[in-house]
């Protein structure tokens, strides 16, 4: 199978990007560094070619309870041109993917769900419509999409006219007009600030890409989107979430509304009881990686690391981690095993930073 290229490819090779193969695109990296991106989304703006994620649009009379039985969340009391992020789970209870879904209207819902689970998620999603009145359509080739993250994202934004003046509320979703183009506006992100996604044709991001460079918003690659997200402590599918776990496992037991009527997965995480939690850890030297081993203070393993890095605002190691929940301490004292040595690690019950979205 040939790698795919989003609309934007050719301007991230003029930029002379640091390209890697990703969810089967040819993906940005990094433009510079990764610390200078990230403190540009942290202090000022930057914009991420997220072309390579996923969009599902569902119509018809019911569409809002299809979607709200695919999902674990509660979408059926999200007020119109509301998002809402949710797991995506199989009967068992264990996570396909995670998703936000856009009530557009309520005949009307757009998804958008992980690059890398595009086909799974579609065949998942389209096994269960029988019995719902929708019309389920992939347009994940028709859709461009930019991130725009950092506090100046909303200024930027409405000095090209993009954004009007009316009130835009944080996990909702606009959809507008602009040179003629036809733009869904999100205002959810990934990196814990403020920021806004833009759905629209290929030609429009071209442009709009373009627009925004001119205007310093720094291009930000994949690289520095994972050490935002981690900072902030966003899970991602492949590390926190997987085929294996259930969102009670991986601290999303928020998203589980058991008190719905009915979802995909409601039976079985009724009765699951979890067998892992997961933790937020730093370490004062070293960096952590995925795969590495979580031990207790007697050197006992209990888990292991899902994602880690080196943080660019608090210059420390960090990682989240999944430990077995019947040998996750009490003490809260943790050791992360880095080349046969063991380092101690400070547990949080926080995100390692505070962003700033609204």
């Amino acid at each position: 199978m040939s790698i795919q290229k989003t609309s934007l490819h050719e301007a991230h090779l003029v930029l002379k990007a640091k390209m890697a193969p990703f969810a089967g695109f040819d993906m940005p990296l990094q433009y510079t560094s990764v610390k200078e991106e990230v403190l540009a989304v942290r202090n000022e703006a930057g914009v991420f070619d997220v072309s390579h994620m996923g969009e599902f649009l569902v119509t018809g009379p019911d569409a809002v309870n299809f979607v709200d039985y695919i999902m674990t969340n509660d979408f059926k009391n999200a007020e119109v041109k509301k998002a809402v992020y949710s797991p995506l789970c199989r009967d068992n209870g264990t996570v396909i993917d995670d998703l936000i879904a856009y009530k557009l209207a309520e005949d009307r819902i757009l998804i958008c769900v992980n690059a890398s689970n595009i086909d799974k998620d579609w065949n998942w999603i389209s096994s269960k419509t029988k019995n719902f009145k929708i019309d389920l359509k992939n347009l994940s080739d028709d859709y461009s999409l930019l991130a725009i993250q950092g506090p100046k994202a909303e200024p930027i934004l409405k000095s090209l006219g993009i954004l009007g003046n009316s009130d835009f509320p944080y996990y909702s979703i606009l959809e507008t007009a602009h040179e003629g183009e036809k733009l869904i506006i999100a205002r959810t992100g990934y990196t814990g600030e403020d920021g806004f996604e833009v759905f629209s044709s290929h030609n429009f991001a071209k442009k709009f890409w373009n627009q925004l460079l001119n205007l310093g918003v720094k291009p930000c690659g994949l690289a520095s989107r994972d050490v935002l997200r981690l900072e902030v402590c966003y899970p991602l599918y492949g590390h926190e979430l997987t085929d294996e776990v259930t969102p009670l496992d991986a601290g999303l037991a928020w998203t589980v509304k058991l008190e719905k009527d009915n979802f995909i997965g409601k039976a079985a995480l009724a009765e699951y009881k979890p067998r892992f939690q997961l933790v937020k850890l730093s370490l004062e030297k070293g960096i952590p990686r995925e795969g590495y081993a979580i031990l207790d203070s007697n050197n006992n393993t209990i888990g292991k690391v899902t994602s880690g890095t080196m943080s660019v605002v608090t210059g420390k190691g960090i990682a989240m981690a999944l430990v077995e929940k019947d040998k996750n301490p009490k003490d809260k004292k943790y050791l992360i095993n880095i080349r046969a040595a063991n380092y101690e690690a400070n547990y949080h019950s926080k995100a390692f930073i505070t962003g700033g979205h609204k």
